[in-house]
């Protein structure tokens, strides 16, 4: 599995702004934690299915589809599965 990089997700400059207010800055602050350790954690979820369980979600209703799931075989198809299974382990 990769290693992912907690500082390619949260980033905190908005702060610096001189156009905001201290209490503004406060929330940029927050914002900029908030949002960068979701997308680090969906990051690191993310890599984790695709390594441990690489199939895709049965289509319908309204599931949002996780941006990594492009690369995962597709629903009940086992050959793409073991295929892409036999691939990852090539890798490592």
């Amino acid at each position: 599995m990769p290693y992912v990089k907690r500082k390619d997700y949260i980033r905190f400059n908005r702060h610096k702004l001189s156009s905001l207010n201290p209490l503004e800055k406060t929330y940029c602050v927050y914002c900029a934690y908030a949002n960068g350790i979701l997308q680090y954690w969906v990051k690191i979820v993310g890599e984790t299915e695709k390594y441990w369980c690489g199939i895709k979600h049965r289509e319908g209703g309204t599931f949002h589809i996780p941006p990594h799931h492009p690369e995962l075989a597709e629903y009940g198809d086992a050959e793409q599965y073991f295929t892409g299974l036999a691939k990852a382990c090539e890798k490592n």
